[in-house]
């Protein structure tokens, strides 16, 4: 099945390094065909990364606080809430995708921030589990986010993370993986999981297809924040 071209057009554009007002304006304008559009695409990660954490949750999930950053429309609280976790909270840059995300009726709490920009809402270690799926790539959220997300998730709570690895995005990957391992020598978390997916996604061109299989591959990345301070690194 070939993809519409509009949903090609639509993701080269979000992906395609705009300033960060053009691309906010592209996400608001992109909200009320986002979900027909990811679906076209078969896009797993939200499904992959709930299903990763919910294993991970030591405990019945119900009670426990998660945050779910830069989170669209709501897929990863569709998939979670489908696990058993009732307290959501939400942050995303766009204004339309948080009305969008906010019809779901899944989260407690929506609030905008742009993360890379502005710090996240409310103070730290107030999360038992943040998740960040499909923002953390190329001409999106950078790199340099990844202790901020760390301040906010309690001692001993979850970080669940993904990524691409199409061709277009492997210097991001690189450079996202040299800051995990820096995080994780530091002390600040250890890895439980780092999963590489081969069906990701389809992808919208031929060039980003892995080995002609018509899909782009990913990873899913689950971290547990240490319970003590981490050290410096020299």
């Amino acid at each position: 099945m070939v993809l519409p071209s509009g949903v090609r057009e639509r993701v080269a554009a979000v992906h395609g390094g705009s300033a960060l007002p053009e691309r906010l304006r592209l996400y608001d304008a992109w909200a009320t065909d986002y979900d027909q559009d990811v679906a076209a695409l078969e896009y797993r990660a939200p499904h992959l990364a709930a299903a990763s954490l919910a294993f991970a949750f030591p405990a019945a999930p119900a009670g426990a606080r998660l945050l779910d950053v830069a989170c669209g429309t709501g897929l990863v609280a569709r998939e979670l809430h489908r696990r058993g976790f009732r307290c959501l909270h939400g942050v995303d840059g766009s204004a339309g995708m948080l009305e969008r995300a906010r019809s779901t009726g899944l989260y407690q709490e929506l609030r905008q921030c742009v993360l890379g920009w502005e710090p996240l809402p409310g103070p730290a270690e107030q999360y038992d589990a943040v998740t960040v799926v499909g923002a953390l790539g190329e001409g999106q959220v950078p790199t340099t986010v990844l202790p901020e997300l760390l301040r906010v998730t309690k001692p001993g709570g979850f970080l669940c993370l993904t990524t691409r690895s199409n061709l277009s995005n492997l210097r991001y990957k690189r450079e996202l993986e040299a800051e995990l391992g820096k995080l994780e020598r530091c002390g600040a978390w250890q890895k439980l999981l780092a999963q590489e997916v081969e069906h990701w996604e389809r992808a919208t061109s031929e060039e980003e297809s892995t080995r002609g299989t018509g899909y782009i591959s990913g990873v899913v990345y689950l971290y547990q924040k240490c319970p003590v301070p981490p050290l410096e690194e020299d």
